[in-house]
């Protein structure tokens, strides 16, 4: 691989652990899985490195359930400014809702005039960056489109699967846990590598897996460099940063699977705010 990327799984708000990862791999590509906000105590920081590293192109974003909550409210709010109907207007202030009873209520800690007439612009400049589903190749290329070589797979929750409540693939692959599968993989795609569904340790079930820590309560953040070179048997190499947090709310998390080699990294000193 002429670069490395590294797999960044659910941030929510944890800019402290995003400060330490680049300071560890310097030398990586960063594909973040989304979810970068809510729940924790930095979300519009998180955010702003992210935007710094994409800009730097050192940085893939992907969405996650909580952007795409997010981006309800504004969404519709801003046609409603262009319609001055009252209907797009509830339908944006339904959407806002949702994403603050969802956790965007934090973010709110963090902005106290946060609404939809007052929107942070960097979480709008945000939002347009976002995709859903790419496939990195064995060169460090990170592609939109299924590649005629070898990959693996990368997005937010699960593979895209038509399923009865998401009938569009690529919504459902912001929302399906495990256990909503199968997922099936394409022709070429060695495995897939998903946040969303908080664990342990990192676990494998099938050739999927599941990476997401609940850095933002645990302080546990799952580095994951990808080998797009053969199964997920052979790789990929897992190291788990571990700050400020409370690991023993891991005992909550799903256990499925079989779970994965990681090594852990402890973090004395993050300077971390509150």
């Amino acid at each position: 691989m002429t670069r490395p990327v590294v797999v960044l799984p659910d941030l929510h708000g944890r800019a402290d652990l995003l400060e330490a990862a680049i300071l560890h791999r310097p030398d990586a590509h960063f594909l973040c899985l989304g979810d970068a906000i809510d729940r924790g105590p930095r979300s519009l920081d998180a955010v702003r490195i992210l935007m710094d590293l994409h800009a730097q192109g050192r940085a893939t974003l992907l969405m996650g359930n909580h952007e795409r909550m997010m981006q309800e409210g504004v969404k519709h709010y801003r046609t409603y400014l262009a319609s001055h109907d009252m209907g797009d207007y509830r339908r944006a202030m339904e959407g806002f809702q949702w994403w603050m009873r969802a956790g965007g209520e934090t973010v709110r800690r963090e902005m106290p005039a946060l609404t939809l007439e007052q929107f942070p612009p960097v979480l709008e400049d945000y939002l347009p960056l976002l995709r859903r589903v790419v496939y990195v190749t064995a060169d460090g290329g990170i592609h939109d489109e299924l590649p005629a070589a070898p990959s693996v797979m990368v997005a937010h929750a699960s593979p895209p699967v038509a399923h009865r409540q998401y009938p569009n693939p690529l919504s459902a692959a912001l929302w399906l846990r495990p256990f909503e599968g199968p997922f099936p993989l394409p022709d070429g795609v060695l495995y897939s590598v998903h946040g969303h569904t908080p664990v342990p340790m990192p676990q494998k079930l099938g050739r999927h897996l599941y990476v997401d820590l609940g850095a933002y309560e645990t302080g546990h953040l799952a580095l994951v460099d990808l080998n797009p070179h053969g199964s997920l048997e052979a790789g990929p190499k897992i190291l788990v940063l571990e700050g400020r947090g409370r690991p023993e709310m891991r005992g909550k998390y799903s256990r499925f699977g079989e779970p994965v080699p990681a090594q852990l990294t402890r973090l004395e000193r993050l300077g971390q705010r509150s």
